[in-house]
């Protein structure tokens, strides 16, 4: 894991756990107090990841080969660290992404079937062994999680809540799958239930990443 003088804050979660709402809220937080800050979500950041995200994200592409699917995530992954997040985190700023290398292992292999092996070792090629300082793990009941996509996501990006709502199944697989992932790794995650209101599960976001900063600062300073 590469060191930065930034840091790399990560929202993940299934379909409508409002993971770009609360990163953008707080985005705008940690502007108005002074904080070098940048937003960028996944697939897209770049041209050609922009490209490949109406690709991936829009119903008429219909059904993709899981492998396919893996390396078209992976290609717009590379560029998007190359030209945005790695940039970003050298020059110290603190990058918010909505998605990233956990909903790859979530989605393509636990929800898609594929080696989580073949998975990890893709991602660190993609991210030169980038890994997030903190991941917010959004979580949602599947059902509510799905309905409330539907009623925000432009119908351009509804490919995967299309065939969720078929195969409600795999969407579950999902969400086991991101709990195995933070299970694995304690430190990096913090598990955040969305069934309270914005406000309150906003707070919750907003104290966490404040003590993440501040306890990298005195890392720093010692």
């Amino acid at each position: 894991m590469r060191y930065f003088p930034g840091q790399f804050i990560t929202f993940e979660g299934i379909e409508g756990t409002g993971k770009s709402t609360h990163a953008r809220r707080l985005f705008a937080f940690l502007e108005e107090n002074g904080y070098p800050v940048l937003f960028t979500a996944e697939p897209g950041g770049t041209e050609v990841g922009n490209q490949i995200r109406s690709i991936l994200l829009h119903p008429q592409t219909g059904g993709i080969d899981a492998i396919t699917e893996l390396f078209l995530f992976e290609a717009s992954r590379r560029e998007h660290v190359l030209q945005v997040i790695q940039p970003a985190l050298q020059s110290g700023r603190i990058v918010l992404c909505v998605r990233f290398c956990d909903s790859t292992i979530a989605y393509q292999g636990y929800g898609r079937g594929l080696s989580i092996e073949m998975i990890q070792y893709l991602n660190r090629l993609a991210t030169n062994d980038l890994m997030p300082d903190l991941t917010l793990l959004l979580d949602i009941d599947p059902e509510e999680g799905l309905r409330r996509s539907f009623h925000h996501t432009s119908p351009q990006e509804l490919r995967f809540e299309e065939e969720f709502l078929k195969k409600k199944e795999i969407l579950c697989s999902i969400r086991n799958g991101f709990f195995k992932i933070a299970a694995e790794e304690p430190k990096r995650f913090k598990v955040v239930s969305t069934i309270e209101s914005k406000e309150v599960v906003f707070e919750k976001i907003k104290n966490c990443v404040l003590s993440v900063i501040q306890d990298k600062k005195r890392r720093n300073m010692s």
